[in-house]
């Protein structure tokens, strides 16, 4: 049992200690914060206007017919717009002058003919909270000119323009409310995306390990000590222990970020991704996913990095594995529209694709307990069975040396596995 510490120790602080470990934790914990004061960074950014421009915030208003621009800028006052507006008789090329100048922001001009048209001008044609003030103040302004050229009165103005009730209503005992989708939506995404990334990233880290004690003539040294088989799970606990204090570090920083943001996390972007009133069954089977989905895969690049002598070979033969995991994040991030499709039920059964498809429906979907404990005793076998097999073919791997580039030298290294 010593040697099975010593290099489940090795194991974990080898890969702890490197550069791009702590470079790739750095940069999720400041994403995190990034996200989390989105909307504050974005109102801040809007107020000095650097997504604007250099020039200062005023938009001048020039006209072909007379009386629009003070209808135009009592509408952006009503808005109580940010940002200054002056009504000017100016050429345009003085004012387009001023805009590459960096003197002002950008100037419209209206025309009126069937209707109001607006044409804003600005250094850049890429969204903007002044190009869009303007765009609904110019809506505002052709919609109460219609309403007086038909001369309709307050209420048939009211009436016209009210909007339609509308309500999606399941009658399917799985669904969930639109509410409650959306406060599960932004979860279920980033969570996916977390196991999507940790399988790989691990299960890399474990192949790439593997090829590299052997390339380096290593690993004959250690199993002359330890048997291969110890040494394998040794190397699966190492590395998994250390992806799960990292989605620790990931999880407090997310709950730090979010705690200690002056944001609701409820309008705009999280309007739609919500992250609110979050179930705590969620992040329970997110949990057991990711460590079910983590392990299971963790057997297959161990399997593979063992019949691998060289480290330029590792992925070729990961090739299926990461083709695997590639399809289940596929079907997870398109069930997320639609997670009552056959398609996504049948393949939450299929222990490779469990871990992504499974927790999606899980987070998006009220089903029966039975569903998910099934799946995870699916994977459960499956994983037994394959580390059963992989210590098979691991025993004999670390043995072989030479150009190893064809999943047919499994074969090749259970038959030396048994000479053993």
């Amino acid at each position: 049992m010593r040697s099975f510490w010593a290099i489940f120790k090795q194991a974990f602080w080898t890969k702890a200690r490197t550069k791009s470990f702590i470079i790739t934790t750095l940069i999720a914990v400041a994403g995190f914060f990034l996200m989390a004061n989105l909307q504050n960074i974005i109102s801040s950014v809007q107020e000095t206007g650097v997504l604007g421009g250099d020039g200062e915030q005023i938009l001048y208003i020039t006209e072909s017919e007379a009386g629009l621009a003070p209808l135009l800028k009592e509408q952006l006052m009503l808005m109580d717009v940010d940002f200054e507006v002056q009504e000017t008789d100016r050429a345009e090329a003085d004012l387009q002058a001023d805009i590459k100048d960096g003197v002002i922001e950008a100037y419209v001009v209206l025309e009126a003919g069937n209707g109001i048209s607006a044409t804003y001008v600005s250094q850049s044609a890429g969204l903007s909270g002044m190009a869009s003030a303007v765009e609904g103040a110019v809506q505002n302004l052709q919609t109460t000119r219609t309403v007086e050229e038909l001369e309709l009165n307050a209420e048939e103005a009211a009436a016209l323009f009210a909007p339609a009730g509308f309500e999606r209503e399941a009658i399917s005992d799985a669904s969930r409310t639109e509410q409650e989708l959306s406060e599960a939506r932004g979860l279920v995404y980033i969570l996916i995306f977390l196991i999507y990334f940790a399988v790989i990233y691990y299960s890399n880290m474990i192949a790439m390990e593997v090829a590299t004690e052997k390339s380096s003539r290593v690993m004959e040294i250690l199993i002359s000590s330890v048997s291969p088989v110890k040494h394998m799970f040794a190397k699966i606990a190492g590395i998994g222990t250390l992806g799960i204090l990292q989605m620790l570090i990931f999880g407090a920083a997310a709950y730090t970020a979010i705690e200690t943001s002056s944001s609701d996390l409820s309008g705009g972007f999280f309007s739609v991704f919500g992250f609110s009133n979050v179930r705590i069954s969620t992040i329970l089977f997110a949990v057991l996913f990711f460590l079910l989905g983590y392990f299971l895969y963790a057997m297959l690049a161990a399997l593979l990095g063992s019949i691998v002598s060289r480290i330029e070979d590792v992925q070729q033969l990961m090739l299926p594995m990461m083709l695997l995991i590639i399809v289940a994040s596929l079907i997870a991030f398109t069930g997320i529209s639609v997670p009552e499709a056959t398609f996504v039920t049948v393949s939450s059964y299929i222990p490779f694709f469990t871990p992504l498809v499974m927790f999606l429906r899980v987070g998006m979907l009220d089903i029966p307990l039975w569903e998910p404990l099934l799946a995870v005793a699916l994977m459960l076998a499956s994983i037994t069975v394959l580390g059963w097999f992989g210590a098979r073919v691991y025993r004999g791997g670390v043995l072989m040396y030479g150009s190893s580039q064809s999943l047919k030298d499994i074969r090749r290294a259970i038959q030396l596995g048994n000479k053993r």
